[in-house]
């Protein structure tokens, strides 16, 4: 059940994210009322809201707001936090706003996920480090590359230089430790949580890297097998030790 302000969301509120879909959000995994890197997703949802709304969002609300939506919800399942205004009208974003708290949950995968096969495609997102709303983009490269056979779509410049996915975070192991590709991407709480360092990764280099992954909140650390014709062994041991490590993180209560 979604809810809005913490009472079931009508329809007539939220067709402002299908018509104007002017706002911003982040998704987490919530297990028996607790969530891995809560202070993040919360810090994120606070700074997103100054930048798009000029406004101090309240941490301690949205955490109201997710109690009261997953009061009878499973003890594990994946929740969007989003922000938005439905009363701000599309020929007037910058007039004052009232940004409201919609709590959306959905049940959390079960297992392991299999290994993805992706196409790099030459893609930014729009005010990349912002999770705003405005995913069409990043969705129709998933299509395409998906339509072409594929899993999903990974993000390159123009000069070849990967940045991220449509919605999770790429991350590679070099032998001595995590790589994240150095570009202007969104710092997934994901990532934040695994540390590791930054560099430049270009496809020509994908070949010297010994294990790829991706890194979402809402499905954790997913084995990547393949970026375009580069190819790697989905069951390497290191894999395996950055997803107990990101486990062994703990959770904090809502």
């Amino acid at each position: 059940m979604q809810q809005l302000d913490g009472a079931p969301a009508p329809p007539s509120e939220l067709q402002a994210l299908a018509l104007v879909n002017f706002g911003h959000f982040t998704t987490m995994r919530v297990t028996r009322a607790a969530v891995r890197g809560r202070d993040l997703h919360l810090a994120r949802l606070a700074r997103d809201a100054r930048t798009l709304f000029d406004i101090a969002l309240d941490p301690v609300l949205v955490r109201t707001r997710l109690r009261e939506a997953l009061a009878d919800e499973p003890d594990d399942v994946v929740a969007r936090v989003t922000v938005f205004d439905p009363a701000l009208p599309l020929e007037r974003t910058g007039a004052p706003a009232s940004p409201r708290i919609l709590v959306t949950p959905r049940p959390a995968p079960r297992g392991p996920a299999s290994a993805l096969r992706l196409r790099s495609t030459a893609y930014r997102r729009d005010a990349p480090r912002i999770k705003h709303t405005g995913l069409f983009g990043a969705l129709a490269e998933r299509r395409a590359a998906q339509r072409a056979g594929f899993d999903d779509a990974v993000f390159a410049d123009a000069e070849g230089r990967l940045s991220e996915g449509p919605t999770w975070s790429l991350g590679f192991w070099d032998g001595d430790g995590i790589v994240w590709p150095e570009a202007d991407v969104l710092e997934g709480v994901t990532r934040s949580l695994l540390g590791g360092g930054t560099r430049e990764i270009r496809r020509r280099d994908l070949s010297r890297m010994r294990a790829a992954f991706t890194a979402n909140a809402g499905t954790g650390i997913r084995p990547v097998a393949s970026i375009d014709d580069v190819t790697w062994d989905a069951g390497h041991p290191a894999l395996a030790r950055i997803a107990a490590s990101y486990e062994a993180i703990a959770p904090q209560p809502l």
